[in-house]
């Protein structure tokens, strides 16, 4: 993973060398037990500390390390049927350890974790692997996955998470099994996740996410969306300064048109990334898919000029819905999209304006009725309340678009 201008040369320059916290005394790094933090929707990332060494980072006193046998027993040796998934950085397994010590739990018994196991691939997966301790032993929210420990013996790095029953927002979307997810839950997954991104955003030390896609957001028991995967991310200076990377930013499909040409990122390229995921939950489509032919291969090409266009959005809209979505709720949804999937990235709303938007979407008790016309089921629509106006320094001709100004978009041809 390339370096990125505005983060710390001290802790870039930490990370790139071997683990000397993995040399100290295990009693030296934390304490042997500690208390899983319940997490409210107030964040503590305003008090992020300035950079640290891998040292400092692996003695934090919010997680525990855990020894390599100690986590070998609580998944059952890693077996097979513990497995939950595997992706880039390695192997998720299913555990238990008892609440109060820690220590490893029969199964179906204690605190419920995911055990990630980092494929021995040498100093990027290492250094990924510390920024994601680094993060998430600092960052505590209810939409960002809790860290609970992680292990660092010999050649052995792993992560202890709380476990998310519900899997990924991937899963639930594209794969075959699941029920399709209500509109409802689309919306309610929409916000938890745009919180969590807004949350990074205006922290203190300016957090970019950079790998924000269906597979990195994780659903609780009751469909409540928590961010995870923090081994990209980078933290440089508040507003929106440029930070350069030589590492592709999470999955193409995903990834904003300034930095797929330049390497140049700034939080409005996480923008763009949740305007990918928004519309990826309105069709129920992937990011980029092979199998389909010509310009549908890629979503945003395909979907966008439907998207500011109210008789032509059902076009685009997921068909296991059947109909069973707020029509004006939709094209709300869209136009949020619409807006974050804008090229230029200072024409893109940001996530505090994005989140506002959709809490208002979601607040909304909109019943609808179908009605039967043509080849398609349309729907009477509830008249929503005015949304709250913000400043814009763009001057919007008015229009018939339920959006606040600063969201709304002009018509695409």
């Amino acid at each position: 993973m390339g370096n990125c201008v505005g983060f710390s040369a001290r802790i870039d320059a930490t990370l790139s060398t071997s683990s000397e916290a993995s040399k100290l005394p295990r009693s030296s790094l934390a304490p042997s037990t500690i208390n899983i933090p319940s997490y409210s929707s107030k964040s503590s990332v305003h008090s992020l500390p300035t950079p640290r060494s891998e040292a400092e980072i692996l003695s934090s006193p919010n997680v525990k390390p855990f020894s390599f046998n100690e986590l070998r027993n609580a998944t059952r040796n890693f077996r097979p049927d513990s497995l939950l998934g595997e992706g880039g950085f390695g192997y998720v397994f299913k555990g238990w350890i008892d609440e109060n010590t820690l220590t490893a739990a029969k199964p179906g018994s204690g605190l419920v974790i995911a055990v990630k196991k980092l494929k021995p691939e040498g100093f990027q997966g290492h250094k990924e692997w510390l920024t994601e301790v680094n993060y998430l032993g600092q960052l505590h929210h209810e939409n960002l996955v809790k860290l609970i420990g992680y292990c660092s013996e010999g050649d052995n790095r792993l992560l202890v998470y709380e476990f998310m029953p519900r899997g990924s927002l991937e899963n639930h979307l594209f794969r075959r099994g699941p029920q399709p997810l209500t509109w409802a839950t689309r919306i309610k997954v929409a916000v938890g996740a745009a919180r969590g991104l807004s949350v990074l955003h205006d922290a203190k030390h300016h957090i970019i996410y950079r790998d924000f896609k269906a597979s990195n957001i994780l659903l609780d028991g009751e469909f409540n969306a928590k961010l995870s995967d923090f081994g990209l991310a980078k933290a440089g200076p508040t507003g929106d300064k440029t930070h350069v990377s030589t590492q592709v930013m999470g999955t193409q499909g995903y990834a904003a048109p300034e930095y797929v040409a330049t390497g140049r990122l700034t939080s409005k390229s996480d923008v763009y990334s949740f305007g990918v995921v928004l519309l990826e939950l309105l069709s129920g489509r992937r990011a980029v898919d092979k199998a389909k032919v010509g310009v549908e291969q890629n979503l945003v090409d395909w979907a966008k000029p439907y998207l500011g266009d109210k008789r032509k959005l059902f076009r685009i809209m997921d068909t296991k819905l059947e109909g069973q979505y707020p029509q004006k709720a939709a094209y709300t949804a869209a136009t949020i999209a619409l807006q974050c999937l804008n090229r230029e990235p200072k024409l893109r709303p940001n996530m505090a304006e994005v989140l506002s938007t959709l809490e208002e979407l979601q607040s909304l008790k909109s019943a609808s009725r179908p009605i039967k016309g043509g080849n398609r089921t349309s729907f009477d629509h509830v008249s929503m309340p005015p949304m709250k106006h913000q400043n814009s320094p763009r001057n919007v001709t008015p229009s018939a678009s339920p959006l606040p100004s600063h969201l709304r978009s002009p018509r695409v041809r």
